[in-house]
Parts: structure tokens; C-alpha cells; sequence
């Protein structure tokens, strides 16, 4: 019998670690287990044929399917078309979608077994009983917790294709100890750390392959200074080796806790290879408390600011909006104080309701009320109403397109002024009453947009809407019409030749802002 472990990535670039995780972890069932990943946005009866070309005349087939928040839809619709063609296929479930209130998705009622939680131990014991007996009863499955060094780690099953083409993601600690309640990790009761030696190792094989990107999955990197300090000073080891030939580090980092000894390894980066994901989420004590985030805002500034002017690192800096109790106006007041910090990215993400989160707990209270359907974004609550909550999603999407891209470094200024939260809101209500549109809008028409509202909007003239936008990007006039064909024509003349990335191993969206 075959074993395919499948799952739709959000995108190609993205290798799953958890599928890998699985396989690494099959032990006697190895040989017989195949990978098998895809793209959300595929053809469902494309991916149905070409898992059913794995079953062999005369055998059934056993399918585990990773499921998460960005592909649950398409996955119910594999898994039913699956049954529909195949009955005899053996559909496992797994991952944290499907890990919470089992007993109303659709997705599991379709399905032969679901392993909830942890699945190393679990999944392939349940595929022996498959195969050789004594059948499982139960449908659902609770993943028995593995001890990590009993693990097989997954990085040799990458593959030389991922290497060359994907981002690669690594693990040296599973948990974490904060319980926000808008988080998954709030499940967990701490963290728990891989033998820090042999994970090196490991990230040494993948470094000789020819690996040079890596992303950190750890939810709090910089819990452990020792053990952060020894990860770090790996990949400085080989910048210092090989400076023409760079590494490139994505860390999850705990926003108040950057003693001075990690400070020093911070500052020994090259631009272009370290960058910081840091969860601020609110700046309002108030609505910490209330979802159990501890946090020193004082400190957390501090470091922020800290690591933007005596560090290379880039940094991405979360906020979520429609938190219970957090207000608009509360909320502008976080973003302001935030902006004022500088950091590369502000990742303006909007609260959703992750299947088994306890934040579900404030929905009576707060008058929380959630899209039913995935990604399960807030849709109103008490204090936001349906309304506003849209133009904070709008202002998200137009953030990342405007200020988020790198393409608009030296206009961001203009635009946000001395008030950047309600002055971007002010654009951001003005491009969708413009456009009615909040994706398909080509860069060349954002850079009209934009530079229509600072005349309009701003009173500044046209030449110094010139000046400013085609410094950053002028656009294609070919596309425009009228008046908006002649200001992208001068825009377009105006405009500086695009800017070479500054180290082959960076991401393209991190290079625009280093290049700028």
C-alpha cells in the first residue's frame, strides 16, 4: 500500500516542514511514502488524478492531507471529489484546522480519520493499523506529544529543487510560553527546545546543499539568549566566511526581551541578511490584559527603535485590529506610535478566529461576530462596527501595496504627514471611492492614484508630486487615458532606473527597501 503525504501550500515557495516532518518520522513505512505537495488555486480534478497515479493495480491508497486556514475550502473540495471517484482511498486528516471542534466540518465528515495535534508519533501508527490490523475504531485521533530528540529531524528531505527555488523553514524550539489568546501557541504550556548541537548540524548539511535562506518558524526565538546567541553566531560564521555568497535568517522575536549580549550579535549582521518578525498586535494595556499578553510597551518601544538605528537588521511589525476592546481611535494611537519608531514594515494584520483559540471566549462581552467562512476575519464587533471594520481591512491592503512594498519610500512621507493612521485612511477611502477595488490594481495605476490625491487632496503642485513619486515609481503611461495618460507619461520620464538588490541570498520585497 502507498502513503501520499499532500497538502496545498499557500504558494509554490513555501516547502511544507510539516509534511517532511512525517515522512522523516515514518520509520519501517518510509520506503513506501511519497510527497506529494501543491498550490492553492490548482484544478481540483488535476490534483485528484494526479494523487490517484500513485495506487498501484490491485492496492488501496492511503492519502494524508495537511490542513490549514488558507486551504481548507480547496481541501474539502479535493477530499470530496476523492470519495466521489476513489471510495476505497483512505483519506487522513491532519494539521491545525482540522485539529479543533471536530464535529462540525464538513471536511472531517468526509474524511476516513483525523490526527489532531502533534502527528509524528500518531500519524504512522495509525497508518499500521490500516495497513496490517487491527483496523482503527475512532475516528478522530489525538497526536500523541513526541519527545524532541527522539524525533527525526526533516532537512535532508529537502531537495535540491526546494534549495534552488523555495523558502526553507526550520525549527529550533516548538511552543511558547505567552497565552494570546488570538494565537494557536496559547494552547501550548511552554516551549520546548531541540538539542541545539544536533539542529546545527543539521543546518550545516543544508548550508553545504547550498541552502542560503532560511526561515525560523520558533514562536519566540529570543526566549533562550544562549542558545539564540549560538544560532546567530552559526550564520555570522558563515558571512564572515563567505561574504560574496551571504545567508539570509528570518527570526520571530519576543519584542521586550533584547538583553545587551544579543544586542552585539544583532549588530554584527551585514544589511540584507537578518530579519525580525516582531508582534506588537496593541499598544493598549487594556486590551493586553484582557487577551493575556504580557508586555512591556516601554521596552518593546525601546527595542524597536534600538534595533532600527544601530542594527541592519529589517524588521516586520505586527498589529491586529478589531481586538476586543481595542477602539479606532485606540487603535490609531498604537499605529502613530508605532510609525514614529520606523521600523521597515508595519504588518497591519486584521483579528481572525483561529479554530480553538480562546479568544472566542470575549465574543458575548464584546459583540464579536466572525465570517463564518476561512480566513474567519472579524467582521464587527462592540465597538467597530461592520463599516469601519471594512475600511481597516482596505486600509490593510493598501498599506501593504503602498507603504509595505519598498515602491513608494519617498512619497510614504507626504502622504502620512503628522497624522500617518488617519491621514493613509484619508487615502485609503479616497483610492476605493476612486477604484472600488482593493486587488488588481496595477503599480503604474497605484502611482496615478497617489499622486492625483496629493494634489488633490494634499494641494501639493505637479511638480512636486513629479519629484517626489517619480523618485520611487513612476509607472507605464501605455495603459492610461487623458489626463492620467499625460501625468504617467511625465511620471515615466521622470523616472530613476530600478534598483539592483544588494545580496542575491535577500527577498525581493526586503530589497526594495534596502535599495531605496
Amino acid at each position: 500500500m502507498t502513503i501520499i503525504l499532500s497538502t496545498l501550500n499557500a504558494r509554490y515557495a513555501h516547502a511544507s516542514l510539516g509534511l517532511r516532518y512525517l515522512l522523516a518520522n515514518m520509520g519501517p513505512l518510509q520506503a513506501q511514502t511519497q510527497l506529494q505537495e501543491f498550490v492553492i488555486g490548482a484544478k481540483t480534478t488535476d490534483l485528484v488524478e494526479k494523487l490517484l497515479a500513485w495506487q498501484k493495480p490491485g492496492e488501496k491508497l492511503i492519502i494524508g492531507l495537511g490542513v490549514y486556514i488558507w486551504n481548507v475550502e480547496e481541501s474539502t473540495r479535493l477530499v470530496a471529489l476523492l470519495k466521489r471517484v476513489a471510495p476505497e482511498v483512505v483519506v487522513i486528516l491532519g494539521g491545525p484546522e482540522v485539529s479543533h471542534e471536530t464535529s462540525d466540518q464538513e471536511i472531517i465528515r468526509l474524511a476516513d480519520f483525523v490526527v489532531t495535534g502533534w502527528g509524528e508519533i500518531t500519524f504512522p501508527e495509525l497508518c499500521k493499523q490500516i495497513i496490517h490490523g487491527p483496523q482503527p475504531l475512532m475516528k478522530i485521533h489525538a497526536g500523541v506529544q513526541a519527545k524532541l530528540d527522539e524525533l527525526a529531524l526533516p532537512y535532508s528531505l529537502y531537495s535540491d529543487d526546494d534549495i534552488k527555488n523555495r523558502t526553507l523553514y526550520v525549527e529550533a524550539s516548538r511552543g511558547c510560553p505567552f497565552k494570546c489568546e488570538f494565537c494557536l501557541s496559547a494552547l501550548d504550556k511552554t516551549a520546548w527546545p531541540f538539542e541545539i548541537d544536533r539542529f546545527l548540524a543539521e543546518m550545516e548539511a543544508l548550508h553545504a546543499r547550498g541552502a542560503r535562506l532560511f526561515k525560523f518558524v520558533d514562536r519566540t526565538f529570543n526566549l533562550n539568549i544562549k542558545t539564540s546567541l549560538k544560532i546567530m553566531q552559526f550564520f555570522l560564521d558563515k558571512l564572515e566566511a563567505n561574504p560574496e555568497d551571504p545567508v539570509f535568517a528570518h527570526f520571530e522575536v519576543v519584542p521586550d526581551h533584547l538583553p545587551d549580549a544579543l544586542k552585539e550579535g544583532i549588530q554584527k549582521f551585514p544589511s540584507g541578511s537578518l530579519q525580525f518578525e516582531i508582534g506588537i498586535q496593541s499598544f493598549n494595556p487594556e486590551v493586553q490584559a484582557r487577551i493575556s499578553r504580557k508586555q512591556n510597551n516601554e521596552k518593546a518601544a525601546e527595542n524597536i527603535s534600538w534595533l532600527c538605528q544601530h542594527s541592519s537588521a529589517h524588521l516586520h511589525v505586527d498589529l491586529i485590529a478589531g481586538l476586543p476592546g481595542e477602539t479606532v481611535e485606540s487603535f490609531a494611537l498604537g499605529f502613530n506610535r508605532l510609525y514614529a519608531l520606523q521600523p521597515h514594515e508595519i504588518q497591519f494584520g486584521i483579528l481572525k478566529r483561529l479554530r480553538g483559540t480562546p479568544i472566542i471566549r470575549h465574543t458575548a462581552e464584546y459583540g464579536l461576530v466572525f465570517d463564518p467562512y476561512p480566513p474567519y476575519t472579524i467582521l464587527a464587533n462592540k465597538d467597530v462596527p461592520f463599516a469601519e471594520m471594512q475600511k481597516l481591512i482596505r486600509f490593510a491592503r493598501y498599506w501593504d501595496l503602498v507603504a509595505n512594498s519598498g515602491r513608494f519610500t519617498h512619497t510614504l512621507p507626504a502622504i502620512l504627514g503628522e497624522l500617518p493612521f488617519e491621514n493613509f485612511m484619508d487615502l485609503s477611502d479616497w483610492i476605493y471611492a476612486k477604484t472600488d477595488a482593493t486587488h488588481r490594481i496595477a503599480l503604474d495605476r497605484l502611482a496615478n492614484l497617489v499622486s492625483k490625491w496629493l494634489q488633490e487632496e494634499r494641494g501639493m503642485s505637479v511638480a512636486q508630486v513629479l519629484a517626489i513619486v517619480s523618485s520611487d515609481y513612476a509607472g507605464d503611461a501605455k495603459h492610461k487615458q487623458g489626463a492620467e495618460k499625460a501625468l504617467a507619461a511625465k511620471l515615466a520620464e521622470a523616472s530613476n532606473a530600478a534598483k539592483t538588490a544588494t545580496a542575491k541570498a535577500t527577498p525581493q520585497r526586503q530589497s526594495r527597501h534596502l535599495a531605496a
